[in-house]
């Protein structure tokens, strides 16, 4: 924690304090801390973490201010790489030098590769920085062949923070990027990132309850996609969990049959935690998440298998949380409540649920209080327990 970020918070917290007309009494009562460590996080004295922002933003009704000043005053590795960015580009002869072009696409994939082991809250600020970088050059001077390959890091990192928008449940902004992303994508006449945008939109509105707009929405990423690309495996995924949602099972197995067989002739990548990069061991943990949604016996076989294979990987743990609840929903139409219990509460507790992810838990609750079982008031006290705040 340097001493900026934690003078920047607390600036913020003493105005929110002001602006709601509370003392240090009061919010130390609707916080639960005691009213002096307030005072030295009001002083600068203590230094604040994000689960402490994250509380008072709780408190004063903040809507994440707290966290979000914490976030953009605290030095980290991504502002020492823009200030380094920028140094590259003065030194250089040209608004935009090939060099630093070379650094913000490298850049793009370090974001990318962090998207599956990093909470988004901390991931967003990050990425912002780099795409007000990207969008401040979009002016400068330099050829077109610069301009395109600006456009498509801009649009890259739009999509990316739009994805993570999703992941918070912040609706308004997560639209707001894809929009960009997609006007970065169009004039750079780059048909993948496109594609992406399509497929993003598909999971949003199917967490949403949108079914059959998911499923439009991925097949037109599909027919977008460069047929050798990422994107139109992952479209394909998506239409599969879309037929799944709507209950055609004939369906969901012909497109997971589609997805084994595109997943089959791609290379292994480089960076498989790469987010913009199919990952063909992704096919196994896909086929889990669509067989349990659409109430296919042979979902419990294929999630157990998911969760054994990723968790001898190692440094998955959002998706063994996903692939946990998603083994709940099988043990549910196995009807194997007590089971479906053990394994939602283990992904709960994990910490590691997304808030966009949080109607799958939600579901799993529901079912094994409809069972009757004992296990579902504690399951349903673990739920309410890390149930997402609005603020984050």
């Amino acid at each position: 924690m340097t001493p900026d970020a934690a003078a920047a918070f607390a600036r913020e917290l003493r105005r929110l304090r002001a602006e709601r007309g509370l003392s240090l009494r009061d919010l130390a009562a609707a916080a639960h801390y005691g009213k002096s460590y307030l005072h030295e996080l009001e002083t600068g004295r203590k230094p604040p973490t994000v689960a402490i922002a994250s509380r008072l933003d709780d408190a004063l009704r903040a809507n994440g201010v707290l966290v979000a000043a914490l976030a953009t005053a605290a030095t980290d590795d991504s502002d020492a790489e823009t200030e380094a960015l920028e140094l590259a580009r003065r030194v250089t002869a040209s608004d935009v030098s090939t060099e630093t072009l070379d650094r913000l696409e490298r850049a793009v994939d370090v974001l990318a590769m962090a998207y599956a082991t990093t909470p988004p809250a901390e991931l967003v600020p990050r990425v912002r920085r780099h795409l007000d970088y990207a969008s401040r050059l979009v002016d400068a001077r330099k050829t077109l062949n610069q301009h395109r390959r600006l456009l498509v890091v801009g649009g890259w990192l739009a999509l990316l923070r739009a994805t993570l928008h999703i992941d918070l449940g912040q609706e308004v902004a997560a639209d707001a990027y894809l929009s960009t992303a997609e006007e970065f994508a169009d004039q750079a006449e780059h048909r993948e990132i496109v594609a992406w945008c399509l497929e993003t939109k598909a999971w949003s509105v199917l967490t949403a309850g949108h079914y059959r707009q998911a499923l439009e929405l991925s097949q037109r990423a599909q027919q977008v996609a460069p047929r050798d690309s990422s994107a139109h495996v992952q479209a394909t995924a998506q239409e599969g969990r879309a037929w799944a949602r709507l209950g055609d099972r004939v369906a969901t197995r012909r497109t997971l049959d589609r997805v084994a067989r595109l997943a089959d002739h791609r290379p292994f990548p480089e960076h498989p935690e790469h987010h913009y990069q199919y990952d063909p061991a992704k096919a196994h943990a896909y086929t889990a998440t669509t067989l349990a949604w659409a109430g296919d016996p042979a979902a419990e076989a294929v999630a157990r298998e998911v969760i054994a294979e990723l968790e001898r990987e190692g440094a998955r743990p959002r998706r063994v949380a996903s692939a946990k609840l998603d083994l709940g929903l099988a043990l549910l139409a196995a009807e194997k409540p007590d089971e479906a219990a053990a394994a939602a509460a283990a992904a709960i507790r994990s910490g590691r649920i997304v808030a966009s992810n949080w109607w799958r838990a939600s579901e799993v609750v529901a079912g094994v209080q409809r069972a009757g079982v004992a296990e579902a008031r504690d399951l349903r006290e673990v739920f309410e327990a890390f149930r997402p705040s609005e603020s984050a």
